[in-house]
């Protein structure tokens, strides 16, 4: 595995971490200033928040300096940079095709980003408080440290924030937005397998060849990095499972990155091709988070490193298990098999989406008065649930809305543009004009008579009002009668 793919020569300089939040906390306020000037309330609103975070680090680190060396460019942060860059034109391109606002969109990619970024590492703070031992530590990101979920967590909420700031609906945005999710997890994950972190649990001696040598993570030189004599799997093994220190590499264990890699590769396909037959906004999504849950929880049942965290409580695990796979199982029946058209297919796959938790059961069923292994959901096992199910029962409420109005259902009721508000103003103009021009004529006939002038003749009337006019006229006496009216 390579941690490090290379390192930038620089100078040795030492500087102090307070002038350096302190000059980023300024830039941070300056540009608060010119998007106030500018008009646009969000963005410095955005940029004063994070003035305020930096100057409040600036005064935590006042003491620390950073010695500026050769810099390491580490395997993980250059795959993380990468699929952002993936998920850019990935995603544009997409919001583009869906006729969504290009400039506003690409704005709203970056915020997604840095919230996605922020929301991971807080998960990863969150769930593995007692392996920093200062401040600074939280922010270095260099070596891994993010949680794919707090990732997710952090981007939806920095979306939904972003765009109702601009009047746009989150779901659109949300079905363009998940296939670079899905990018992401395929290229993110490879990184975590160069770094050696995420792995597996200790493969079986039946295990293959090819899959062992996939699996198995070496003791890095001394001075790879500054902390730590090999990578996360030989650590743990030496600490935890009695691995011999002078062993060269750890035991061979399930590549899960790997895994996940293939997960998001297959999620990207299966996202592309939902597209094709999306019936509402927001379908793409949901079938993003059940999906990702699904496997992610499963995924979960082969993990084995020791920074993903728990929640409670405590089931024995013949028990706990299985009742996730029960409840993805409820899930499906009340929502997603709904996309298959065929009755008889969706009550058999129904039936079928339950067999997994029986087998789980059955297979970790210890014997007669036997002592069961108890044991917590994983921090990733416990969100999985919740919004897999959540997700469920969103598009079970979605789908049937767009059954019964299909039009209503793919609207993306964005907001006017002011140039589209300003054609829809001068059209209505027009309309007017043409009105009043129509009306002239008539408004002609019906002005009122100028001195001098005959008086218009009646265009309805009896013969009666005619023949009095007439006499009026020549000065003859009034015309009989000859209509039979009274």
């Amino acid at each position: 595995m390579h941690p490090i793919l290379f390192r930038v020569p620089l100078p040795a300089w030492t500087v102090p971490l307070l002038w350096v939040f302190l000059i980023a906390a300024g830039i941070a306020f300056a540009g608060a200033i010119g998007l106030l000037l500018a008009k646009n309330k969000p963005g410095a609103t955005a940029a004063g928040i994070a003035g305020v975070a930096l100057a409040a680090i600036a005064s935590q680190v006042k003491e620390q300096t950073y010695t500026l060396g050769p810099l390491p460019i580490y395997s993980y942060g250059v795959m993380l940079g990468l699929s952002l860059v993936v998920g850019w034109y990935l995603t544009l391109g997409l919001a583009e095709r869906d006729g969504l606002p290009k400039e506003t969109m690409a704005n709203c990619y970056v915020v997604t980003a840095l919230a996605a970024v922020v929301g991971s590492r807080v998960l990863y703070i969150l769930t593995n408080l007692d392996e920093f031992d200062s401040f600074g530590a939280m922010f270095d990101i260099r070596r891994g440290g993010l949680v794919a979920y707090g990732g997710f967590l952090g981007g939806f909420l920095g979306s939904y924030l972003f765009l109702r700031s601009h009047r746009i609906p989150l779901l659109p945005w949300a079905d363009v937005a998940v296939p670079s999710l899905a990018s992401g997890l395929m290229i993110t994950r490879i990184g975590c397998y160069l770094f050696g972190c995420d792995f597996g649990r200790p493969l079986g001696e039946t295990a293959p060849a090819w899959l062992k040598k996939l699996g198995t993570f070496p003791r890095w030189a001394e001075g790879t990095l500054d902390h730590g004599s090999g990578s996360p799997a030989w650590v743990q093994h030496v600490k935890e499972r009695g691995l011999d220190p002078s062993s060269e590499a750890s035991l061979a264990v399930h590549p899960t990155q790997i895994y996940e890699a293939l997960v998001g590769a297959g999620l990207l396909a299966l996202l592309l091709l939902a597209r094709r037959r999306q019936k509402f906004r927001g379908e793409i999504f949901l079938i993003f988070t059940f999906s990702y849950g699904v496997c992610r929880y499963l995924l979960e049942l082969l993990r084995d490193d020791a920074e993903r965290g728990s929640i409670p409580p405590s089931l024995p695990e013949h028990v706990l298990l299985p009742a996730g796979l029960v409840i993805f199982a409820v899930g499906y029946t009340i929502g997603f098999s709904h996309l298959l058209r065929d009755n008889m297919v969706r009550k058999v796959t129904q039936v079928l989406s339950f067999v997994p938790a029986v087998a789980l059961y059955l297979a970790l069923r210890p014997e007669t008065f036997a002592a069961s292994a108890t044991l917590q959901y994983s921090t990733s096992q416990a969100v999985a649930l919740a919004t897999g199910l959540a997700a469920s029962i969103a598009f079970a409420v979605y789908h049937k809305a767009a059954l019964d109005h299909p039009e209503q259902a793919m609207a993306l009721s964005l907001p006017d543009s002011p140039a589209a508000a300003a054609d829809r103003q001068a059209d209505g103009d027009d309309d007017e004009d043409e009105d009043d021009e129509d009306d002239a004529p008539r408004k002609k006939r019906s002005a009122p008579p100028k001195a001098g002038d005959a008086p218009p003749r009646a265009t309805r009337g009896s013969a009666k009002d005619e023949g009095r006019a007439t006499a009026r006229e020549t000065g003859a006496a009034e015309a009989p009668d000859t209509t039979g009216e009274a």
